[in-house]
């Protein structure tokens, strides 16, 4: 069993956004109800008085809820705002692993990012803009609201919802996949996907550190309902390698990484670039964070990544992630590191 991370440990924060009546509060109470020993805080943003959205997720979350009613979250605050709602639920006390923002259906996508991408919390990393769809209006939607291509195309993970109640499901996909950049689109029911899109889920009786390396597959396997049936919606990767990495193939590799490709985590050895530390990788949709570490004294030296996805080809990322590897003796040069050194936050960033 992997032993937590002695680096650095933030909670990603992931942004849950859709029009109203797409589906959202039913997606987060899935994820609440399929979470296993991961522990769920959520910011919750209902557009008008009375907090429904908030009164339907409560009883799962308890005291990990922060709740924002009569109003925007994108208008209502602004990113030092937000800092004081994350430090309510990032403290170590509190025990959280992910933090989930229900957006207003009315909301902007692309400010509620712009504030977590701005934040000075030391605690939490951006993890990713999930944009809800309900597939049964998603004409009439579009119609009424011309902005939902821009907010698809803003995405890191699309959930196509509702897809029992369309007409044309395999058009309506079509369609939205043609509208996204690179994001991974999700086809559901009943706001029904794999938590292993958004978070590491860990074996109730277990608590170890935010990166884990549970097998995916496992989790459902033995699952007798029809929810255990998931794993069809994604694909996932599991690379490991004794031999080190060159740091610029992997820059280029993670530069041209395929659409679909939502999520990549776990440890990169470099081997004579850096003989000092490994580095802990965080990559959502485009945005990529590496974190480096001293390696644990009693762990061998290698690189073990997960990849995961919608419609990926994992034999051709593998045989990519392969050819990354190098065990020709060299000197690491000065430069060899840049690349990845640009992905990495500065001290004083992290402090």
């Amino acid at each position: 069993m992997r032993q937590p991370s002695k680096g650095p440990q933030q909670i990603p924060v992931v942004v849950l956004a859709g029009f109203l009546g797409s589906g959202k509060t039913t997606l987060l109470n899935h994820l609440l109800h399929r979470s296993g020993g991961t522990r769920i805080g959520a910011i919750v943003n209902d557009f008008g008085a009375i907090e429904i959205d908030a009164l339907a997720v409560a009883g799962a979350l308890g005291d990990s809820t922060v709740s924002l009613g009569n109003g925007c979250l994108c208008c209502a605050v602004d990113s030092s705002e937000l800092d004081v709602y994350l430090e309510r639920l990032a403290r170590p006390d509190a025990g959280i692993d992910v933090i989930v923002i229900e957006a207003s259906g009315l909301a902007e996508p692309q400010e509620l990012v712009r504030m977590l991408l701005a934040s000075e919390h030391p605690g939490i990393v951006y993890g990713g803009l999930v944009e809800v769809v309900d597939a049964a209006e998603f004409d009439a939607t579009r119609a009424r609201h011309p902005e939902i291509d821009r907010h698809l195309a803003l995405a890191d993970l699309v959930v196509v919802n509702k897809l029992d109640r369309a007409a044309d499901a395999e058009r309506v996909l079509g369609t939205v996949r043609g509208l996204t950049d690179h994001a991974a689109v999700v086809p559901a029911t009943y706001g029904r996907i794999d938590p292993g899109f958004l978070f590491d889920c860990r074996p109730s009786e277990e608590r170890v550190g935010q990166l884990s390396f549970d097998d995916l597959h496992d989790r459902d396997r033995d699952r007798g309902d029809h929810e255990g049936h998931l794993h069809t919606q994604y694909d996932s990767l599991s690379f490991a390698s004794d031999v080190p990495l060159d740091p610029r193939r992997v820059i280029a590799f993670l530069d041209g990484r395929p659409d679909g490709l939502y999520r990549i985590k776990g440890y990169v050895d470099f081997g004579a670039y850096d003989t000092v530390n490994r580095y802990a990788v965080h990559a959502v949709g485009p945005f990529l964070r590496f974190y480096p570490e001293p390696w644990p004294g009693d762990e061998a030296r290698r690189t073990q990544l997960v990849l995961i996805g919608s419609g990926i080809d994992a034999a051709a990322l593998e045989k990519d992630l392969r050819a990354c590897t190098s065990d020709a003796p060299h000197t690491a040069d000065e430069h060899g590191m840049w690349g990845v050194l640009r992905y990495v936050r500065e001290p004083e960033e992290a402090a």
